[in-house]
């Protein structure tokens, strides 16, 4: 564990799965912490040094930057953010709700930029800063039932690119990060339990050995502590034995 003080960290998503596991390894690194999700009690629960849990909807732009400004006036500016909320509602185009490809789009892209748009200001002016924006390797190419979240994806890692290219004369580093596979809740975001239980099965055929939160935080962390002048733009990362 360590002792020494370090900048404030924001993530998005924190409640649980990646979000949670990339708190616990930061703070473990003597970071301040702004965690945000609609959870409260999850974030409180981890009882983490020098970190304020605020409930928070990433789709609500005044309120995540109300947040932004509550973490940073008791910790000092922030020098990341990860942008982690996210949902995954799987469906086949023809008979899933609409309404879940809105979720995804206002979670999963408008969320990203919320907390972008949060941030992004002070690193210019402070010539310093990274936004770490989680994806999917299902942003990279496309899976059966993913049509909307794949496409919320393949977003993230535009936009992100497109950002790193306008911040990187600011020297603030943009980095996606892609995970296949995780075991986390996300999964059960989804309503169609046909897809479940097919999903289930495809991680079974892999030997059930599918990626930890904790693998992913690792990687989070991996591309944020390089050196400043170094930026990590991507990492793909999944099980070994995950083909697609």
């Amino acid at each position: 564990m360590s002792t020494e003080k370090k900048p404030l960290i924001i993530i998005t998503g924190a409640s649980s799965g990646i979000g949670l596991a990339t708190a616990r390894l930061f703070s473990a690194h003597g970071h301040a912490l702004l965690l945000l999700a609609r959870r409260l009690e999850k974030m409180q629960a981890l009882d983490l040094p020098n970190t304020l849990a605020l409930s928070v909807d990433v789709t609500d732009r005044a309120a995540l930057a109300a947040a932004v400004q509550q973490g940073e006036a008791r910790f000092g500016p922030a020098d990341a953010i990860i942008n982690n909320a996210g949902v995954m509602l799987l469906g086949e185009i023809t008979r899933q709700d609409p309404e879940q490809w809105d979720r995804m789009l206002d979670v999963n892209v408008k969320g990203v930029l919320n907390g972008v748009h949060a941030v992004a200001t002070g690193m210019v002016q402070r010539k310093r800063g990274s936004i770490i924006n989680v994806s999917s390797v299902a942003g990279r190419k496309a899976f059966p039932n993913h049509v909307a979240y794949v496409g919320s994806k393949f977003a993230v890692h535009g936009l992100s690119e497109n950002l790193r290219e306008e911040l990187s004369t600011h020297n603030v580093r943009v980095t996606t990060i892609a995970p296949g596979a995780v075991e986390t809740e996300l999964l059960g975001h989804t309503t169609d339990e046909d897809i479940k239980t097919g999903y289930q099965a495809w991680k079974a055929d892999m030997g059930g050995k599918v990626l930890s939160a904790d693998d992913v935080a690792n990687a989070i962390h991996y591309a944020y502590a390089q050196p400043e002048g170094v930026c990590i733009r991507e990492i793909v990362l999944a099980a070994t034995r995950q083909q697609a």
